[in-house]
C-alpha cells in the first residue's frame, strides 16, 4: 500500500494523472484507470472516478500491483514464407493475420516467435521482445518486412529507415471514387488525444509524407491504389487515406468493415507490395516483391463483379 498527500501544485489534477507521476514508470495509465474502477485506490477513504479533480491536503491511498515477471519469447514452428535469406537478413512474406512482434498480452503466434524457430541465433539481436526487428507491419497487413540476423545488419537498416533510404510501396483497396489520379498527402500525426488505440492528423504531430498513384477505379465503390510513404508513421496511409474521405476497406480502426463484407473482406486491404533498401554487407540495392495474396485478389474479383452487374 502506498499513500500521499497531495501538494498544492498537485491541486486540480485528474486522479489517475496524479498516480501516474508518483507510481513506477512501468504501470501503464490503462493499469491505473483498471486499478481506480477495481476500487483499489481511495481518496481520503473514498473510491472516486479517473477523472476527480484532487485537492490539496486530500490523503491518496493505493494498493500497488506487483511487477510482473520479465516476458520471455519462445521459438515457435511457425510456417514461413522466405523470400530471401543469407547470413545478415531474411526477407519474409508475412500474411494479413499474423502480429509482427510479441506484446505483454501476447507471447506466442508472432513473428518473431517464428523466427527465433527460423533463426537459431536471432535471440538479443535488437532487443529481448523484439529481436530482428527494425520495421513493422499491422497485424492485417500483408506483404514483404525485412528482419536483421545479427547486430551489424540490425544498425544498418535501422540507420537505413531513419535517413529514408528504403524505398517501400503498399497497394490498397479504398472506399469510394479518388478523384485525382496521384497526389501527395503531408499531414502531421501523433496519438488520438482520446482514443489512445488510433493516431490521428493533428498540427504539433509528427512529419508524415505519403504519395499516392490511382492504378483502377471500380466506379463509386473503390478505388485501387499503389502508395508511397516517405516516413514511417503508425498507421501512416490509414490515417491519410482516411483524412482524404477514403479509408482502406475493412480497416477495423478508421473505415467501416462491416459494410465491406459484401465483398468477403474480413481485413484491411493494406499489402506491403514492394520492399528496396541497400544490404547491410555488400552495399547492393536489393528490391523484393510479394505478389497479391488471394484474399485481395478475391475482393478485387468480387468489386470488380459488383460494379458490372450494377451498370
Amino acid at each position: 500500500m502506498k499513500v500521499w498527500r497531495v501538494e498544492k501544485r498537485e491541486e486540480g489534477w485528474r486522479l489517475d494523472q496524479f498516480l501516474k507521476e508518483k507510481t513506477p514508470s512501468w504501470i501503464s495509465r490503462s493499469l491505473i484507470q483498471k486499478a481506480i474502477k477495481e476500487g483499489k485506490v481511495k481518496v481520503n477513504g473514498q473510491i472516486k472516478k479517473p477523472s476527480y479533480k484532487l485537492k490539496e491536503g486530500e490523503i491518496v491511498e493505493v494498493d500497488l500491483p506487483e511487477k510482473p515477471q520479465e516476458a520471455t519469447v519462445q521459438p515457435e514452428e511457425i510456417e514461413l514464407k522466405v523470400l530471401y535469406e543469407d547470413r545478415d537478413i531474411v526477407v519474409i512474406d508475412k500474411p494479413g493475420d499474423m502480429i509482427v512482434h510479441p506484446v505483454p498480452s501476447k507471447l506466442s503466434g508472432t513473428l518473431v516467435n517464428a523466427l527465433l524457430h527460423h533463426c537459431k541465433d536471432l535471440q538479443g539481436v535488437g532487443g529481448k521482445l523484439r529481436p530482428g526487428i527494425v520495421h513493422r507491419l499491422d497485424k492485417e497487413t500483408s506483404g514483404v518486412i525485412v528482419v536483421a540476423k545479427n547486430d551489424f545488419a540490425h544498425q544498418s537498416l535501422s540507420k537505413q529507415f531513419k535517413d529514408r533510404k528504403v524505398k517501400k510501396t503498399y497497394i490498397l483497396l479504398v472506399k469510394g471514387r479518388v478523384k485525382s489520379d496521384e497526389g501527395v498527402i503531408d499531414l502531421p500525426l501523433a496519438r488520438h488525444p482520446v482514443l489512445r488505440i488510433k493516431m490521428a492528423v493533428v498540427e504539433t504531430g509528427k512529419e508524415a509524407i505519403t504519395e499516392y498513384r490511382v492504378l483502377k477505379r471500380f466506379d463509386d465503390v473503390a478505388t485501387l491504389v499503389l502508395a508511397f510513404p516517405k516516413t514511417g508513421r503508425t498507421h501512416q496511409i490509414r490515417v491519410h487515406m482516411k483524412s482524404l474521405g477514403h479509408p482502406i476497406m475493412g480497416d477495423k480502426i478508421y473505415g467501416k468493415p462491416k459494410e465491406d463484407e459484401i465483398f468477403g473482406i474480413k481485413r484491411q486491404m493494406l499489402h506491403a507490395l514492394k520492399l528496396g533498401f541497400f544490404h547491410p554487407r555488400t552495399g547492393k540495392w536489393m528490391e523484393f516483391v510479394s505478389p497479391l495474396p488471394e484474399d485481395f485478389k478475391e475482393a478485387i474479383r468480387r468489386i470488380h463483379e459488383y460494379v458490372r452487374e450494377r451498370s
